[in-house]
């Protein structure tokens, strides 16, 4: 559920089920103790609903932890690219991206590389994507060819599950929400890893298309585990910076 309105989302780790419901199967070692907490940024009190399912056992010597991180760039620096993750130091995997775009430009916004820089990756990635909806396991725009309009879909390991349309009167920016789970495709790193997303679309006239950097919205979670220590996550933005304008 992102900007207010209802999408549903139906995967293997993640599922968002009517009315307002969100539940989250990724699996969080711990050895000693676990804390989870919630913070209610709103200047209203709330009702929260909750329920955590834990079983207490031996916790194999190479389990490492799970970690997810949120960054929001708005908008995005001319010709820079989107941090997805970085400052990531030591031994693990990463399982999953999670995308929501706000679109400040007319045409095509997804033509961007996203780029896995592991293990001491300087200026070329050790994995480098094709597109942003090739990455997130989609075609050609996302396009229903019969209906030429996005389409929604959600499948176990990835998906375009929200699209937000102008309507013509207040709702303006075309929004998209994307998710990648790489579960079946972990990516290993032994030292350290950096994800970036470029944001490109193109340019048209003159007879030849060229690249268009873009100056999106775009806010992001990394999904990924490793041992520990952790490095300092960047701080997360206060309740103006959260919200979506």
């Amino acid at each position: 559920m992102g900007w207010g309105k209802y999408a549903p989302l139906v995967s293997l780790p993640v599922c968002v089920n009517p009315g307002s419901a969100f539940n989250c199967y990724w699996e969080m070692p711990f050895r000693r103790r676990c804390r989870m907490t919630v913070t209610n940024l709103a200047s209203e009190d709330m009702r929260l609903y909750y329920q955590v399912n834990y079983t207490l056992t031996d916790v194999p010597a190479d389990s490492a932890y799970f970690h997810a991180q949120f960054r929001r760039v708005n908008p995005l620096p001319y010709k820079d690219v989107c941090t997805i993750l970085d400052n990531v130091r030591g031994n693990g995997h990463y399982v999953g991206t999670y995308l929501a775009w706000g679109v400040n430009n007319n045409g095509w916004w997804g033509e961007g590389e996203i780029k896995f820089y592991l293990d001491g990756d300087r200026d070329f990635p050790t994995i480098c994507g094709t597109g942003t909806e090739d990455y997130f396991c989609g075609s050609y725009n996302f396009e229903n060819k019969e209906t030429r309009q996005y389409e929604v879909f959600c499948t176990p390991y990835s998906g375009l599950h929200q699209v937000l349309r102008p309507d013509g009167l207040y709702q303006s920016q075309q929004r998209f929400g994307l998710y990648r789970w790489h579960i079946m495709d972990p990516i290993r790193f032994q030292g350290d890893i950096r994800v970036t997303m470029q944001a490109l679309g193109w340019r048209y006239g003159a007879g030849s298309r060229r690249y268009l950097p873009l100056q999106d919205d775009i806010a992001s979670v990394a999904f990924w585990y490793q041992t520990l220590p952790t490095a300092p996550f960047p701080p997360l933005p206060d309740r103006d910076g959260l919200e979506v304008i």
